[in-house]
């Protein structure tokens, strides 16, 4: 045909990494006929729809950007002064370039293998320090979700942290509307109730308080008096407040907060629609230990030398399950380091500075409007004013729009304006001739106009102390320095662009180039997330686009794309079951059915939606077990909620038994939610929507493509059969406010969450169409099998299907070597490093194991090089096992090997530096190098520091591992 003319597949064969030669192969030593046979081996015929995609045909690079250019163009981008939580702001360009656009950032994992992992700690661990003195708090964790979010967390921080009896939370009017209505989602299943009013009138009794500061309309106060008597009566003080204003505000931790919450948006990260931004939390030190999120944290490695690592809730889901703190098992990891190097990058004078120019110009504002005979409600303020615009307001909004102006409509009779860092003394002309037109005026922009004397933050709530005072913030003087910052960063660490990550259970595969272009396009990156409808419609078409997509890819019929992470689509997911059952009179059914094999938190989502979790066992083969579901379902009759199943399961198989297991829980009053973790392993073959799930979770970050980020960015949006589909996460109006028919409210800030990102999965599945879909799904489930059957000889393939495959991933079962001779998974993960290999998934869902998953986008050339990695690591084990080297001292308990580890004076190892940095003659060529030894877990977690150290105690400690490394 004369379309084959046209490169409309030649994505496909540049996301699929086996070529249909290596394919061949691999197939014949796995001893499968064809492919289409091997598929037959591995996925029930019960589910099996093999190529059923009603999907468009791939497309090419090209011609897909072009499309979506087109679709980009219908949103309008005005210049906004909305406020409300998203602010205009300027990505510096060396971050923009050398960050976001770069695979060497956003391509990591999140950091739990710390030693290939210190240069996206280091810069997580400058935002945290960020965090914690511009909060003038103790600590802050390394991001959350979003300022909505952030706050319901920090409602739940309050709640294990406070002495009151209380079930009240009590919440300023003041907050920005969307965190009002986060909060009360959260606080549904939680048996919490949320008191809205105005803590000027006096608080209730209350376990905690939550204000704004400044206020989402623009007021600022002094809190000081108020903290003490919420402190008289028992409660915690969370306070979500604004970074750049607290270069000028006094800092919540100096007038008595416990928490301070909010978004690092406006540091140097698009508005993007709402999303993806890094929400963070700073807190007392006594609240350290019950803090949600992730924590990095300083410890030291084995020689001695200062080393970053994630502390204390690294894993604490998989840990606690449903008694974790939160169902947090992610960050924004990628924006937080962009939010971290903005501070970096402009340094204290500079962030001041900003903040500065922010406040005159709207004095200047204020003043100039005051002239104009507007009358101005705002008194004290920061960025934010309030007017009271009467009659004239619909004429000041109409002008406003006829000058691709937005401002924050306040009811009928007000309008409220926020100024940015983006704005220009002309941008404020602009605005003073609209305000000035409406009102039948003219503002002369060419007169002299003087400065203001001063802002608009009282001297009372004024910041004394000095900002950001770590070193690390002032030693940038020029963008040469900071090139190399970033670049001698980026070197430390291991990510796509250098190696495969074959992480278990987290699909690592290709982020395309093609499909990260369109998220730095201003069509998407400066759209408001509450702009009028009007302006986004190419936000709308791509969303509809991308949920029909999903929908005909799992067999459901509604898609909400607004969860943030797969923990918050599990959450969004079971208030739908909730909000179900509710609606038919069933509020007893209040108990969710989990398989002791399930992903952390999935009990940790269950317990947050208000359900008791009752754990269902795992027969021998890590099914469930259907003898022992039938015994659960009885035993909790008709407080049966749902069961949820991963599938294929956390173990790598297709469970044969799934449509049994779905009628089962059907039969008894039951919903069915199926985890989409592993969707990567179904798309194209099966749909659940179609045999017997109600609800699942999609990971775009995994199965559609959007990069992990170093732990962040995610999307996790829910798809659901139609009975489902009212109780769906509600879309927040244009003022942020629930809408009067919502069942279920929002479980994110923004109204579709991170949408800035959905691009990318977008892209994704427009070049590869149902034809390369289909090809990706087997291409993963063949080179697991391969790597399954070249490593069984020397490893034990924990479970397999009925025909002995695995579907996606493969568990390598390493507690028969630990028995034998003591080598352990995480000894055996750390000497991958010195093979230059990113560890598979530790001791999930089996402790003492490694979970592989390869992804279809490794060819066979890296697959073939990790299988002799592994194998080489095998004979290396054999060498402990067989007495032939010290089982204490060896080349696997001293790994990883660094640079200065082989280069010290003395050498008292029996085995030669050669063996430790060089293993196989291939590293010679491309030897990636550690930058510290194996890092000391426990002495992090007993001496947590979590904020940048002093330079002098890097100089100290470096002296002492060079001292070590000397007789090493």
């Amino acid at each position: 045909m004369l379309r084959d003319l046209d490169p409309h597949s030649d994505f496909i064969g540049r996301h699929i990494g086996p070529s249909q030669a290596d394919q061949a192969a691999m197939l014949a030593a796995i001893g499968a006929p064809d492919l289409h046979s091997l598929i037959q081996e591995v996925v029930p015929s019960s589910i099996l729809k093999r190529g059923a995609l009603n999907l468009p045909a791939s497309r090419s690079e090209a011609g897909a950007l072009a499309d979506l250019k087109q679709l980009a163009s219908r949103n309008q981008v005005f210049r906004n002064y909305i406020g409300q939580g998203y602010y205009g702001t300027h990505v510096p360009n060396v971050i923009l370039r050398n960050i976001l656009e770069s695979p060497a950032w956003y391509t990591a994992y999140t950091p739990y293998q710390p030693e290939i992992s210190q240069g996206r700690l280091e810069a997580l661990l400058n935002y945290q320090t960020m965090v914690a003195d511009l909060a003038g708090l103790d600590i802050a964790n390394a991001s959350l979700l979003d300022e909505g979010t952030a706050a319901a967390e920090a409602m739940t921080l309050a709640r294990r942290g406070s002495r009151s009896k209380s079930k009240v939370f009590f919440a300023s009017v003041h907050c920005h509307p969307q965190t009002l209505e986060v909060l009360r989602t959260r606080a549904s299943g939680l048996d919490i109730e949320v008191q809205v009013g105005d803590e000027a009138q006096g608080l209730p009794d209350c376990f905690g308080v939550l204000l704004q500061y400044p206020h989402s309309l623009g007021g600022v106060s002094d809190y000081r008096a108020l903290t003490e008597a919420a402190h008289a009566q028992g409660a915690i003080v969370a306070v979500a407040t604004d970074l750049l204003a607290l270069a000028l505000l006094a800092a919540p931790g100096e007038w008595g907060a416990d928490i301070a919450v909010g978004s690092a948006q406006r540091f140097g990260v698009p508005m993007g629609f709402g999303g993806p931004h890094a929400g963070f939390m700073a807190c007392k030190d006594s609240f350290k230990r019950n803090m949600p999120g992730r924590l990095v944290g300083v410890s030291k490695d084995s020689q001695g030398a200062p080393a970053l690592r994630l502390a204390l809730q690294t894993r604490e889901q998989h840990i606690r399950r449903e008694k974790a703190t939160s169902n947090i098992c992610t960050a924004q990891v990628l924006l937080a380091i962009m939010a971290g190097m903005y501070a970096v990058w402009h340094g204290p004078a500079g962030i001041k500075r900003i903040a500065e120019r922010v406040a005159y110009l709207t004095a200047f504002l204020r003043s100039s409007l005051l002239g104009l005979g507007y009358s101005v409600a705002s008194k004290d303020y920061f960025d934010t004013l309030l007017l009271d615009t009467g009659k004239h307001t619909q004429a000041v909004i109409q002008a406003a729009e006829s000058a691709s102006i937005n401002l924050r409509k306040v009811g009928a009779e007000q309008i409220a304006v926020s100024l940015d860092e983006t704005v220009t003394v002309e941008d404020i002309h602009a605005l003073l001739a609209v305000f000035a037109q409406a009102i039948g005026k003219t503002w002369d922009a060419s007169a002299q106009h003087a400065l203001p004397a001063e802002h608009g933050i009282p001297s009372s709530v004024q910041r004394q102390s000095a900002i950001l005072t770590h070193p690390v913030f002032s030693r940038i003087q020029s963008e040469t320095d900071m090139l190399r910052y970033l670049r001698g960063l980026a070197d430390k660490d291991l990510a796509l662009d250098r190696t495969m990550i074959p992480l278990g259970s987290c699909t690592m595969k290709l982020n395309a180039t093609a499909e990260m272009i369109p998220i730095t396009w201003p069509e998407f990156g400066q759209i408001h997330p509450f702009a009028p409808t009007a302006q986004t419609g190419g936000y709308t078409e791509l969303i509809d686009r991308l949920s029909a997509a999903l929908c005909e890819i799992t067999g459901y019929d509604s898609v909400s794309l607004q969860p943030n992470s797969g923990a918050q689509g599990e959450y969004a997911g079971l208030l739908a079951i909730r909000g179900y059952h509710h609606a038919n009179g069933q509020h007893q059914r209040n108990v969710c059915l989990i398989p002791a094999s399930a992903h952390g938190t999935n009990p940790a989502s269950a317990h947050l939606a208000g359900m008791d979790v009752v754990v269902v066992a795992s027969d021998e083969n890590g099914n469930v077990d259907v003898e022992d579901l039938k015994a659960k379902i009885a035993q909790v009759g008709d407080r049966l909620a749902a069961l949820m199943i991963t599938y294929p399961s956390t173990h790598g198989v297709f469970e044969t038994a799934v449509t049994d297991i779905c009628a089962l829980v059907h039969e008894a009053g039951g919903q069915v939610y199926l985890d989409g973790a592993n969707m990567n392993a179904m798309v194209g073959l099966a749909q659940p929507g179609k045999f017997g799930s109600d609800v699942s979770h999609l990971n775009l970050h995994k199965t559609f493509c959007i990069p992990h980020g170093g732990g962040g960015p995610g999307v996790g949006p829910i798809a659901v059969r139609s009975h489902l589909a009212p109780y769906l996460p509600a879309v927040l109006d244009a003022s942020g406010s629930l809408p009067a028919d919502a069942h279920v409210g929002p479980v994110a800030a923004a109204p579709y969450g991170s949408a800035s990102i959905l691009p990318i999965s977008y892209m994704y599945i427009a070049m590869m169409g149902a034809e390369g879909l289909l090809a990706a799904t087997e291409t993963a489930i063949l080179n697991a099998n391969y790597i399954a059957t070249r490593l069984s000889s020397y490893y034990p393939i924990l479970y397999a299907g009925p025909n002995g495959r695995v579907a996606h991933e493969c568990i390598l079962d390493i507690r028969p070597i630990k028995d034998t001779c003591g080598i352990s998974n995480e000894d055996i993960a750390k000497r991958l490093v010195d093979y230059g290999f990113h560890a598979p998934t530790m001791s999930f869902p089996v402790a003492g194991t490694l979970m592989v998953e390869p992804t279809e986008s490794e060819g066979l050339a890296e697959l073939d090089r990790f299988i002799d990695a592994m194998i080489a690591i095998r004979a290396e084990i054999a060498q402990v096992e067989n007495g032939e080297v010290d089982a204490q001292d060896n080349v696997l308990c001293n790994a990883p090997h660094t640079a200065q580890m082989l280069l010290a004076t003395e050498w008292h190892h029996d085995y030669t530096r050669e063996a430790a940095a060089y293993p196989l003659a291939s590293l010679r060529d491309s030897k990636y190098w550690p930058p510290v030894a194996r890092v000391d877990n426990a002495y992090g977690d007993r001496n947590l520091v979590c904020s940048c150290p002093p330079m002098e105690a890097y100089e100290s400690d470096a002296g002492q591992a060079l001292e070590s490394s000397a007789t090493a």
